[in-house]
């Protein structure tokens, strides 16, 4: 997807930064040594070919003016540390950062290599496989999101901007909630419901936040295009930018945006039934989803209204069951 934050590089750049990275290793040569990813929304990333053979994935994050959302400060060291902190788990398949570079010379952004997956995404390869091995893979799906909540920290919140964590997770998601709605009327958006309304709705659920009393590392964000698979299992999941420390029913997998009451991964992640007070967490995580892409179409100028639409229908019926409950 084009998105004005996508901080795309010249290939004589890309060149300069491998090298650092790889103690000097040029380029393979052709043309397809450097091909963009162009599958992500926030991120420019490439597939580089090295002269010595290797294949490997560089992902830069968007220029340092770029207008991004508050929770996206620091978004590309929070990524970088959240994938070397589950790798010390070896049942949670993310791959290999092989060099992370701040130092803004050579680019104008943070930037990091990373070990290429040798499989297929999902995204793409999902709706040919059998429903056997979709439910196999969603299960799998489950379990790796599980171990991964394994992961505790010492605050909820986010690892890069430090003005929104706390020690409790209400306070904490409170703040998350009102800093999407200060991106949006940064940026003069008009919602389908008003700021004052959607506050009212979060607050008006809060109480249920408080059973959630220690941080977990959530990923936030995987779904189909951040999984990647071979021969029926998972073989790695990508994108830990959003992670954040936070309740783990705010994981895709429990999100209610299915109509499938029960889904594979939740059954791999072992959580098929939820409590009326679990339930209205996660509508209030609904909304803030539906709400972060609301926002973030002003912020990236994409080049198709897809998310916008999305972001609208389930945050009337996210609001809606809010509102009545």
């Amino acid at each position: 997807m084009e998105s004005k934050t996508k901080n795309q590089k010249t290939r004589p750049q890309i060149a300069a930064m491998a090298a650092r990275a790889f103690g000097g290793v040029a380029l393979a040569d052709g043309e397809d040594a450097v091909l963009e990813l162009k599958d992500g929304w926030f991120n420019a990333a490439y597939d580089i070919r090295l002269a010595d053979g290797r294949q490997v994935i560089l992902k830069i994050a968007p220029p340092r003016d770029a207008e991004v959302m508050l929770y996206e400060k620091n978004i590309m060291a929070t990524e970088v540390a959240a994938m070397r902190l589950v790798r010390q788990n070896p049942a949670i398949p993310v791959p290999e950062v092989y060099s992370f570079d701040s130092a803004h010379d050579l680019c104008d952004s943070d930037y990091f290599f990373m070990e290429k997956i040798a499989a297929d995404n999902l995204e793409h390869v999902s709706a040919s496989l059998a429903p056997e091995t979709q439910a196999s893979i969603g299960l799998h799906i489950g379990e790796i999101v599980r171990e991964i909540n394994g992961f505790t920290g010492a605050y909820f919140g986010y690892d890069g901007n430090p003005d929104l964590r706390a020690s409790t997770w209400r306070e904490a998601f409170t703040k998350i909630m009102d800093s999407v709605l200060e991106d949006g009327a940064r940026k003069g958006v008009a919602y389908d419901h008003g700021h004052d309304e959607i506050r009212a709705a979060v607050l008006r659920h809060a109480p249920a936040l408080d059973e959630v009393t220690t941080p977990r590392l959530v990923h936030w964000d995987v779904w189909n295009p951040n999984v990647f698979v071979k021969e029926g299992r998972v073989a790695g999941i990508i994108d830990f930018e959003r992670a954040l420390w936070a309740d783990p029913l705010m994981e895709a997998q429990f999100r209610l945006l299915s109509s499938e009451s029960i889904t594979s991964s939740m059954r791999g992640y072992g959580k098929t039934s939820f409590t009326f007070e679990e339930e209205r967490r996660c509508r209030l995580y609904s909304l803030h989803l539906a709400l972060v892409m609301n926002t973030e179409c002003h912020y990236r100028n994409y080049d198709t209204d897809f998310v916008y639409n999305l972001s609208r229908q389930w945050m009337g019926e996210h609001m809606g069951w809010l509102k009545a409950s």
